[in-house]
């Protein structure tokens, strides 16, 4: 080889592990940083519904997971080293750190203007047994710098998943300003009715853990939202009690009775939750124990409503419109297996 491209392939060499260590030492930077306290989820300091039973450490625990994969995704690349660590999470919390790793993953993306590498190579590697997990958590990157899933560049591709991201938002607005979101019912200038819609689900979502499960708390606290968002905030309390759990069969029980006129709400939130938990491998009893109640089917066939309204004609997702057209395919779904049931 001459000289000259000897000397070529060396700077090349050079340069790229040059750039590798750079990446590496602001990696390194950002995750002091950004680190997160595991102790933040506790419901006490939250100011959250404190009651008896399971419910409050089931809660805090799917919390502490987030927090887990939140922390072992900065401090670490994505790859091996990665899904090792979350592999030492807890098979049913496993979902929860997938979740927190995705929001890992988005805050170095737009930190670093990085065009979504690292979410892209989170969904491709090990995340790859939970997409649905992993676009909420980009939406918790977002929300934490204070900007829109819909600013800059997208991070997410995938046309129906993506929209997921403000689900996301939605519940971290719920979690960490509850005061404004949660007690004043406060929503964000600017958002269309049905960015606020999924944002809403989202918000549902973190009522679960705001009231931890207490079925009466939950409806009353749903009942001071504006009519029109109710049935969203209900989705999300479906998806809420089907995949984070902590509720007993009674109170499911009770919750299906307190929702009332949205109980197709509910039963779509909760076949939302039993397609991600199917698609990840893991179907925890509470989710069986939850489709039965909220959905009246086994955690397979509600999550195979989800698929259906997905290959429907028309339903390929392009816009946030296609999207809400998702659910409310969901929504008929369930209606439909319940006349039959009733037959």
């Amino acid at each position: 080889m001459p000289a000259s491209l000897t000397v070529g392939a060396r700077n090349t060499r050079a340069g790229t592990e040059d750039r590798a260590q750079t990446a590496g030492t602001v990696r390194r930077a950002l995750a002091r940083t950004l680190r997160q306290d595991l102790g933040q989820v506790d419901f006490g300091l939250r100011r959250f519904r404190l009651r008896n039973g399971p419910a409050r450490e089931v809660l805090e625990h799917s919390g502490q997971a987030f927090l887990e994969g939140f922390n072992a995704a900065l401090a670490r690349p994505v790859g091996d080293r990665l899904a090792d660590a979350i592999d030492d999470v807890g098979r049913e919390f496993r979902g929860f750190a997938y979740e927190g790793a995705g929001m890992a993953c988005g805050l170095l993306d737009l930190l670093g203007w990085t065009g979504g590498r690292n979410v892209r190579a989170l969904l491709a590697g090990p995340a790859t047994l939970y997409p649905h997990l992993v676009h909420v958590g980009v939406g918790w990157a977002y929300a934490r710098l204070r900007l829109r899933p819909d600013w800059g560049k997208p991070l997410l591709r995938d046309p129906m998943l993506k929209w997921l991201a403000w689900d996301g938002f939605g519940f971290h607005q719920g979690f960490f300003h509850s005061d404004r979101v949660v007690g004043g019912q406060g929503v964000e200038l600017g958002l269309t009715a049905n960015q606020r819609s999924i944002r809403d689900q989202g918000l549902g979502r973190s009522l679960w853990f705001h009231e931890c499960a207490d079925p009466e708390g939950i409806a009353l606290r749903i009942g001071e939202f504006q009519t029109r968002r109710r049935c969203d905030l209900w989705s999300g309390i479906g998806l809420a009690a089907t995949y984070a759990g902590g509720a007993q069969q009674s109170e499911l029980e009770s919750l299906r009775t307190l929702s009332g006129e949205y109980q197709a709400d509910l039963a779509q939130g909760c076949s939302f939750a039993c397609e991600a938990r199917r698609t990840s491998g893991i179907v925890p009893g509470h989710t069986e124990i939850a489709a039965a109640v909220l959905a009246g089917a086994s955690a397979e066939l509600a999550g195979s409503w989800a698929r259906m309204a997905l290959t429907t004609p028309g339903s390929i997702a392009v816009t946030v419109e296609h999207y809400q057209q998702w659910r409310a395919g969901i929504r008929q779904q369930w209606s439909s297996h319940r006349e039959r049931s009733q037959q």
